[in-house]
């Protein structure tokens, strides 16, 4: 979850769908580098916290971040090992479809968004991944099977194949 210095919006609430700070402690926040990726999103700031993704790594569980581009570029420099996923709308006339249609941003918000999507476009080589959110199961499957294969590389299983391989050693069968 994510910190914002933005209001929230009708029916949110703090630390279920962002952390809302005021700037003043956003500000501290990127002082003491407690985010490993910030970013400034239509004149309000988001940043994911280390603490919030140090834990569950530790665990060795999936962490999930939904950013744009700018903060892909932060984890990457931090976290060369991270996977990317780079979702795409099927077109623009869609994207623009969906956007309208949630009646949450007013037109002069929803026309940054659809210029900052046609240059954010640009940057898909950047990712390991690519999605196209064209039917919300379909994407969701995509996904799914994006990390599933992720847990799979060799890298990552190396540890369970070397204990399974010392059981064929010297074992009673």
């Amino acid at each position: 979850m994510s910190h914002t210095t933005r209001p929230p919006r009708p029916g949110e609430r703090n630390g279920c769908e962002y952390f809302f700070v005021d700037d003043a402690t956003f500000d501290r926040m990127v002082t003491r580098k407690q985010f490993i990726e910030w970013a400034k999103v239509f004149g309000h700031r988001y940043g994911t916290s280390r603490r919030q993704i140090r834990p569950a790594q530790r665990q060795g569980q999936d962490v999930l971040l939904d950013i744009d581009v700018q903060g892909h570029r932060q984890v990457r420099r931090q976290l060369p090992e991270a996977m990317s996923i780079f979702l795409l709308p099927p077109s623009f006339t869609e994207l623009k479809r969906r956007l309208r249609r949630r009646h949450s941003d007013a037109p002069d918000v929803v026309r940054r968004r659809l210029e900052t999507a046609s240059r954010e476009m640009g940057h898909w080589r950047e990712y390991d991944y690519l999605i196209v959110n064209d039917e919300l199961a379909s994407a969701a499957r995509a996904l799914q099977a994006v990390v599933l294969a992720e847990r799979s590389r060799r890298k990552r299983q190396s540890a369970a194949a070397r204990a399974i391989l010392k059981t064929f050693r010297g074992g009673s069968g």
